[in-house]
C-alpha cells in the first residue's frame, strides 16, 4: 500500500449512492413450459438511499442506508468513512452529484474527494454493486412496506460485506489494482 504525506497508508475507495423503494422492478424469469410465471407489481413512491464505497485492493465495504440523498447525509457517510479508517488517507472517488460538490460539504484532512468526469457511471464500479443487488435482492419482489425494503437492502448489503472476494471481483478492474499497486 502506498503513503502518502504525513506517513498515512493510501486507501483508494469508490463511493456511490442508490435509491431502492416499493416500485417493483420485473424482470423475466425461468419458469417450465406451459407454465407462464406471473410477477406482481408496485406503483408505490417510497424510497431510502444506500450509500456504499469499496475499496478494490482489499475488498472492503463500505455502507449506510438513510432516508434522504443530500449534503448532511454525505458528511455523515465521510465521517464513517474516516472514523474506520484513522490511520489512513482515503482518496475516495465518486461522482459529481450535487452533494458531492455543495459548499456545506465538510472538508476532511485525511479524506480527498476525487470526481469522475460528469455522465461516466462506467468508470464506477459501485454501479455493478447495486446491479448485482437488484439482481439478487430485489427481482420480482413486491414489498408492503418501507421497512421491509430497508431490511431486505441491509440482508443484500450485509452479504456483500462479508464476500470480500465478490466485492473484489466487481470492483477491482484490472487498471485499477494496476493504478493503485504502483503508486
Amino acid at each position: 500500500m502506498a503513503s502518502i504525506a504525513g506517513g498515512r497508508p493510501l486507501r483508494v475507495m469508490f463511493h456511490d449512492e442508490a435509491r431502492f423503494g416499493r416500485i417493483s422492478d420485473p424482470r423475466s424469469c425461468w419458469a417450465p413450459s406451459p407454465i407462464r410465471p406471473r410477477v406482481a407489481l408496485a406503483l408505490v413512491r417510497e424510497y431510502v438511499y444506500a450509500y456504499a464505497a469499496v475499496s478494490p485492493l482489499d475488498g472492503s465495504l463500505d455502507w449506510m442506508i438513510v432516508e434522504k440523498m443530500n449534503t448532511e447525509m454525505m458528511n455523515r457517510f465521510l465521517d464513517m468513512i474516516e472514523a474506520r479508517y484513522p490511520n489512513e488517507h482515503i482518496a475516495m472517488v465518486l461522482d459529481s452529484a450535487s452533494s458531492h460538490r455543495s459548499k456545506d460539504l465538510t472538508f476532511r484532512d485525511h479524506v480527498s474527494l476525487i470526481r469522475l468526469p460528469p455522465y461516466s457511471p462506467e468508470l464506477n464500479p459501485v454501479e455493478l454493486l447495486w446491479d448485482e443487488l437488484r439482481e439478487k435482492e430485489f427481482v420480482n419482489k413486491v414489498f408492503a412496506s418501507l421497512p421491509a425494503v430497508v431490511s431486505q437492502l441491509e440482508h443484500g448489503m450485509n452479504a456483500l460485506e462479508l464476500n470480500k472476494s465478490a466485492i473484489k471481483s466487481l470492483s477491482a478492474w484490472p487498471w485499477i489494482i494496476g493504478a493503485i499497486t504502483s503508486s
